[in-house]
């Protein structure tokens, strides 16, 4: 083996020493140390005051799909039972929808995802397994199943001049459907394997109408739709067809505008359905009450402003006590002296952060459901994620203020620059007011991105809706913003190196 340099191995103990140096000096400081511990210790304090003061005991149960996911299941459904195989058809031939325009008035508009069309469904139970094919307001026509897959279809609205015929054949667990401009040429438009649909299934038409997207909220809405040409095949009992509201006190269910409710109408081989709801994954804004590991976690927040304090104070000390004369005439390279302080506070910082995350959040979930409070499920690698992602925010930020402190050498200069930086962005995206656009933007551009590290909930396309930070829905990835405050506090450090090598002490 050939042997490492002398040079090479001084240069390594010597940093090594160094490190040890900037580590002796951290924990020799009293308030440096319990900041630390006053970090861990507020994220803690906050899930536990966040569980324990949510009361949603006494809530209706939250439907959940086969997924495990919470869903929207509620809408206007006229069926009959079908026994083993057999296929259903329908023309759509109008979907018109309403929105409050004033109290107790609606006016027309368009609401997007309404839907109308065929649904097979193991049974009128809310969460249970379907597959459906539908027209839509505005996204033509749609094959969906078990509330998170969708597959897309004919494009355009329906109308008398320009309906649509839909069709459902079920074989097993086998669910196909297809739509056509005639009624005569078919176009498949997707295949769905629903699982534990037993012998007898319910089939029929449906129509949903999901709260509109107007300004910075939503309104409930109601659609009404006109269905014609029903044809069955199969093992169909030959009874009468039943209409009912499903969901109507389920947490999810937005209810009626108008105070009214859903309801059918048969004449001549027409059937007239109106309906309001959805059947879709719940969101945040169809869940209000619903809870994140973010918002278990929102003790960051104040954790966040003590690790900038510390670090700040970790250089700027120095500078006011004059011992960063003795520290830098120590190591004539004086960039390794800031990389030896980045990493012990790093390091201490997200041992600190970890360890309140990691308490928090099974305490905090714990407390939020013995009191009622339905918690979006995440899989155990993703709150592995969120823990991790919250110590390296923290940590980031704390170098993002070490760096700082050593650009401006003063204490309240650095803290502010940081806190503006980092903790006012967070702020105005948390504004419920706040547009959409503007909220995205401070979340894609400032070092609040790393508050994407503890997004649990998803964004689905068939689901209207303010995906905003608000809501807890970052537009960049989890660790995509993570790295934008990376890239804050490296170009930071980089920065505070030039100059700590250009300046006097």
């Amino acid at each position: 083996m050939t042997p490492r340099p002398v040079g090479q191995r001084a240069g390594r103990d010597g940093f090594l020493q160094l490190v040890h140096a900037e580590w002796t000096k951290f924990r020799t400081v009293r308030s440096w140390v319990t900041g630390m511990a006053v970090t861990a210790l507020l994220v803690v304090l906050v899930a536990l005051l966040a569980g324990v003061s949510s009361d949603q005991k006494g809530s209706p149960p939250v439907p959940v799909g086969p997924g495990g996911e919470p869903v929207t299941d509620s809408y206007f459904l006229v069926h009959q039972p079908l026994a083993g195989d057999g296929s259903v058809t329908v023309s759509v031939s109008a979907l018109e929808s309403s929105i409050p325009k004033g109290p107790g008035d609606l006016r027309p508009g368009i609401v997007p995802w309404a839907k109308a069309g065929l649904i097979i469904k193991e049974s009128t139970r809310q969460g249970s397994s379907y597959a459906a094919i539908m027209a839509t307001g505005s996204h033509g026509v749609r094959m969906q199943d078990d509330y998170v897959n969708d597959t897309a279809g004919l494009p355009g609205q329906v109308s008398a001049e320009s309906p649509r015929w839909l069709r459902l054949d079920r074989s097993g667990d086998t669910i196909t459907g297809y739509a056509s401009t005639d009624g005569t040429k078919w176009t498949k438009v997707g295949t769905a394997q629903v699982s534990g649909l037993g012998s007898t299934v319910q089939v029929g038409l449906f129509v949903a109408s999901p709260p509109a997207v107007e300004g910075l909220g939503t309104a409930g809405s109601v659609s009404k739709a006109v269905f014609g040409d029903l044809r069955l095949q199969g093992g169909w009992t030959g009874g009468e067809w039943t209409g009912e509201q499903l969901g109507a006190d389920s947490p999810t269910f937005a209810g009626y505008p108008d105070n009214g409710s859903g309801s059918f109408t048969q004449s001549g081989g027409r059937f007239t359905v109106t309906g309001a709801g959805d059947i879709a994954p719940a969101v945040r804004e169809t869940l209000p009450t619903g809870g994140t590991l973010r918002d278990i976690l929102t003790g960051t927040f104040a954790a966040l402003i003590t690790v900038i304090v510390v670090g700040a104070l970790f250089i700027t000390t120095e500078y006011r006590n004059n011992m960063i004369h003795l520290t830098l005439a120590a190591s004539p390279r004086r960039s390794r002296v800031l990389v030896a302080k980045a990493i012990v506070l790093g390091a201490v910082t997200f041992v600190a952060g970890l360890a309140g995350a990691v308490l928090a959040v099974p305490l905090g979930e714990r407390l939020a459901r013995a009191n009622g409070v339905y918690i979006f499920p995440v899989a155990s690698s993703t709150e592995l994620r969120v823990a991790l992602g919250t110590a390296a925010l923290l940590a980031t930020a704390s170098i993002l203020a070490l760096s700082v402190g050593t650009i401006f050498r003063h204490s309240a200069g650095a803290v502010t620059t940081v806190l503006v930086a980092i903790v006012l962005p967070y702020i105005l995206t948390a504004i419920p007011f706040m547009p959409a656009s503007v909220a995205n933007w401070l979340a894609k551009v400032t070092p609040a991105a790393a508050f994407a590290v503890q997004q649990t909930l998803v964004r689905y396309d068939q689901v209207a809706s303010h995906y905003t930070p608000y809501n807890g829905y970052y537009p960049l990835p989890p660790w995509a913003g993570f790295a934008v405050l990376a890239g804050y506090a490296v170009a930071s450090l980089a920065v505070a190196a030039v100059l700590l090598n250009r300046r006097d002490a």
